[in-house]
Order: structure tokens, then sequence, then C-alpha cells
């Protein structure tokens, strides 16, 4: 499928270098639900069968959704070859939306029957439960920001996620990284992170094509997404990191210290690495909520990786 192109395979292989264990900060009690799903069958023949599942053991919106996003990232794996699946050409828009639409319906079966997917699988997969269960719902196609290469690149529509609407509020799902990490081979490790993620977090991370999907007030550009830093900690949001603020540090700048200013985090150790060893950094200055720390540059280094308590937490590159 020539115009839908999902790339999340390239961005965990860095992406799984920085994930974390996450704990939900927008958490409920889902314990019930999750237990059901285990108690279902792995694979399916078509959504019709799965919804009559969900449509048996559920009521409301909520739980149905809740019930959508859990049996996906627990039975379906991520498998780049699936890129290769479905391509077709088209002579005109009447043909191409004919072939679209047979596509997207041979792309959920094959995903239900094989357990495998890319990104278009896990989200078209959840769009139709969720059709199927009455819940107004679409897909969002834009751009993913995992890796060191993303810092500074263009923009691309190179993934695939979703936007549900319950009890009357839009909420923004990843079912494809709420699966796991593919490291060339896929890594089951199911999150819920993605799972009606706050809009001032999912954003740190995917740009929608249409802004308003992003679900946030404040206009930020595309261009100001691509140069932000990789921010990894999950309760961190972009305004916290108030220097710096660009996610490309010029080795000419500051006589060689890059000054650090992040807000609302308090690790007890903070370190950096340029691609080799761990540095511990002695003086961290502490006020309120903010700390401030610097960094002295090297020669000929082209990443920079700070670390929180041992574990990565900023991504920059250096020019």
């Amino acid at each position: 499928m020539k115009d839908k192109v999902c790339l999340y395979g390239k961005a965990v292989i860095v992406f799984s270098f920085f994930w974390m264990n996450v704990t939900l900060v927008h958490a409920q009690n889902y314990e019930q639900v999750d237990a059901t799903i285990q108690l279902y069958p792995k694979s399916f023949e078509n959504p019709e069968q799965l919804s009559k599942f969900i449509s048996r053991d559920f009521s409301s919106e909520e739980d149905k959704v809740r019930a959508i996003y859990s049996w996906i990232v627990n039975n379906i794996a991520y498998e780049p070859k699936e890129y290769k699946q479905f391509n077709y050409n088209f002579k005109n828009y009447r043909e191409r939306n004919q072939k679209e639409e047979a596509t997207r319906k041979k792309i959920i079966k094959r995903t239900l029957q094989k357990g495998i997917a890319v990104c278009e699988g896990y989200a078209m997969l959840f769009e139709r439960l969720c059709e199927l269960q009455g819940i107004n719902n679409y897909l969002v196609r834009g751009d993913t920001k995992a890796s060191f290469n993303d810092i500074g690149r263009a923009f691309k529509k190179n993934h695939m996620w979703n936007i549900a609407i319950i009890d009357g509020k839009p909420y923004l799902f990843d079912p494809t990284w709420g699966a796991g990490k593919y490291n060339g081979n896929f890594i089951k490790e199911p999150t819920y992170f993605y799972y009606k993620t706050p809009p001032e977090l999912f954003f740190k991370t995917h740009y929608p094509a249409m802004y308003e999907d992003a679900l946030i007030d404040t206009v930020i550009s595309k261009e100001v997404f691509s140069n932000m830093p990789i921010i990894i900690p999950e309760a961190l949001r972009r305004e916290d990191v108030e220097k710096p603020l660009n996610g490309i540090i010029s080795s000419e700048d500051d006589d060689g210290i890059i000054t650090f200013q992040i807000r609302n985090i308090n690790p007890a150790t903070v370190s950096y690495s340029f691609g080799n060893k761990k540095i511990t950094i002695e003086k961290i200055e502490k006020v309120n909520n903010l700390i401030r720390f610097d960094v002295p540059l090297e020669l000929g280094v082209s990443t920079l990786l700070i670390y929180f308590d041992g574990t990565p937490a900023l991504g920059y590159k250096i020019d």
C-alpha cells in the first residue's frame, strides 16, 4: 500500500535501548477486564467473533475499549515482513478507494488469524472492533520520535494510531507501541501507558498529520516537534525540559559546557554518556522542583544521553 507506511520497527530498534517499565499515570481499576481477556482465544477468524466475546462480557464503553486494547497488546506480535503482504497499485481514486477498503479487511483478518502485524494491523483492528461495539473512533496518521535519528529530521507520516470517544470524550491509544518492542525480533512486553495516554505525554513521541488530533490546545509546529530532545520518563513533559530546549546541541556553544535545567523531577543521581562509559555528575543544584547541572562536551561525539538514577532519561544529538 504505497501511501501507508509504518516505521515503528525501525524506531523501536533504537528506542528499545531507552525502554522503561511504566507506572500508569492515568490508572483505573481494570483488573477484572484484563483478567477476563486472558481467557479469550489467542486468535480469531474475523473481528466479529472477537466482538461477540466482548459484547457478552462487558457493557460500558470504558470496559469494552479496555478489552479491545488489552486483547490486541497481549496477542499481536510486531512483524515488519507484513509490510510486503498488501502492496497494490491503482489507476484512479475510485479504484484506490475500492482496493483500500478490501485491503483493510484483509489486514484486519490476517492480524487476527496470524497474530502478527505492523502498525496498520494494530490500529485498523482496534478501529474495527470499536466500530462493532458502536464506539466512535478513527485512525490517526503521523510522525513518531523515538531515536537520535529522529531529532531534527523532516516530518514523515510513518505511523498509525487511534483516537476513541469514550462517554463523549476523546482519548489517545497506540496499541502498536503498547504491545512491546522490536530489536531484530519482537519482544512481547505489554504496557498500558499507551492506553488513554494524556495528550501532553503522548505528544512527546507522536505528532499527528492533522494537528487537532493531538488533543492539545496550544499549537506546536512540526519543526518544534522535530527539534525536541528525546524525553523518556513517562511523567516528564516537554515543557519541563527548560534547558536545552533544542535536541540538537552545537559543539561550539557555551565554551563546551552544556547547562541543563529541568522541572518536576528529583533524581538522587544524574549521569551522562556520549555512547561509551557512563559518568556521574557530582554537582547538582536543586531548588524546589527544579534541578540544574552541567555536562562538559567531548570532541568528536555525536550523541548525548542523560540518565536519572541510572535510567535513560534525555537524548540529544551533538552537531
